[in-house]
Formats: C-alpha cells, sequence, structure tokens
C-alpha cells in the first residue's frame, strides 16, 4: 500500500516501547486501505478506526480507561449488519529473517479452518508447517505483518511444540520488521506459549467485519 496509514505509526512505537499517552482520550481514524474497521486500546488511550463523527463516538461512553472496548459501545460502532471479533491481546516481537529449520511451505491447506480465516483477513498469506502444526503469515491490519499458529492434534503434540512453531514463526519475518500477533484474552495456552516465543503484550483489539456504521457528518 502506498499510504502509511496513523496507526502504523502509533503500533510501531509501542512495539519499541513507547506509547500514547495515558489521557483517556480516545482518536478517531479512518478505517485502513483494505477498509477495515477495528478498535485499537493501549493503557489509557483508545483508536477507533471508522468513519465515524469523533462527537458520536464519546456521546456513546467511549473513552480511554476501557470504554472503547464496552460492548455497548462496540454494538453501537458495528452497527446492525456487522460481525463484531473477539477481543484479543495485541503482541509484537521482532522478525528475525534467517531459514526457519524443520518446518516447509504449505500449498494445499485453503480449506483449513485457520488459513481460510487467514485468507479473508489478510492479503500476501503464506503458509508453513510440519506433521504436528502450522504457521500462517499475512498482512493484516493498517498493513502490519501478522503471525498466527495452530497444532494439528493439541492431544498428541509435544510439549512446547506449539511455542517451536511460533519461533519458527519469527524467522520467517526479515530482521528489522514487526511481527504481530492477536491471541484471544481467554485462550490462555497460546497467550503462554507467544510468550515463552518471546511476544511481548502492547495493547488490546476487536476488528469490526462487514458493515460498518455509516457517517452521521
Amino acid at each position: 500500500m502506498n499510504d502509511v496509514h496513523p496507526l502504523a505509526g502509533v503500533l510501531d512505537a509501542a512495539a519499541r516501547g513507547r506509547f500514547p499517552a495515558v489521557d483517556g482520550a480516545v482518536e478517531v481514524l479512518a478505517p485502513d486501505a483494505a477498509g477495515t474497521r477495528a478498535v485499537v486500546a493501549f493503557t489509557g488511550h483508545a483508536f477507533v478506526l471508522a468513519d465515524v463523527d469523533p462527537d458520536d463516538v464519546a456521546t456513546h461512553g467511549a473513552d480511554g480507561f476501557g470504554g472503547a472496548h464496552a460492548p455497548r459501545f462496540v454494538a453501537w460502532l458495528a452497527g446492525p449488519n456487522a460481525s463484531i471479533g473477539s477481543l484479543d491481546v495485541v503482541l509484537v516481537a521482532p522478525g528475525r529473517g534467517r531459514r526457519p529449520c524443520g518446518i516447509e511451505r504449505c500449498h494445499d491447506l485453503d480449506d483449513h479452518p485457520r488459513v481460510a480465516r487467514a485468507l479473508a483477513h489478510r492479503r500476501d498469506v503464506q503458509v508453513w508447517g510440519d506433521d504436528g502444526g502450522l504457521i500462517v503469515l499475512g498482512r493484516g491490519l493498517v498493513g502490519r505483518c501478522e503471525l498466527s499458529a495452530e497444532l494439528l492434534d493439541d492431544t498428541t503434540a509435544d510439549p512446547g511444540h506449539g511455542r517451536r512453531l511460533i519461533d519458527a514463526g519469527r524467522d520467517l519475518v526479515p530482521a528489522g520488521e514487526w511481527c504481530w500477533a492477536q491471541v484471544a484474552a481467554g485462550n490462555a495456552r497460546s497467550l503462554r506459549a507467544f510468550l515463552a516465543a518471546g511476544f511481548v503484550p502492547v495493547g488490546s483489539e476487536i476488528l469490526i467485519e462487514n458493515g460498518g456504521r455509516v457517517a452521521s457528518f
């Protein structure tokens, strides 16, 4: 994409440990180039990516201290026809830019639920894996490089295999580029695996799929 979305700079700064002011504010930005709508929150500061009037956002209770993720506000923002995603923890780690060991590129898994979801939400999707699991990379919100991983059978997987897959995913991301992951807040097993693989949490987000509220100005 040619134009850099303002949130991309905010995310890059957060990955480097520089966060927005803890002032309770909510900033309204346009959807990204792919039309993605989202609510992204940091400590005491939030961003709403949608074609809405900032005054309406405030009127409906959004603030940077949790109000932007409140179910009532998000339901209003989404409107009657959209699908609201889960509340995800946003994590980041630096890419390494080296050939990972033990995984290979996969080209025949488009029907796998993890891959199908990535193809619906991301661009330039790549699938890698081994006999025990998958790594999916693609360009998501504001063009960032996003990683997801899944064990094919978590009842038989070796302990630590999920972490090893995630670690291999970092190898696939070019050195000097951030690798992002979004983990549902209740998915403690996945969250622990990403933390063990060197990812750090920087915020939270909810994606809004399809629909979206029409601007009132």
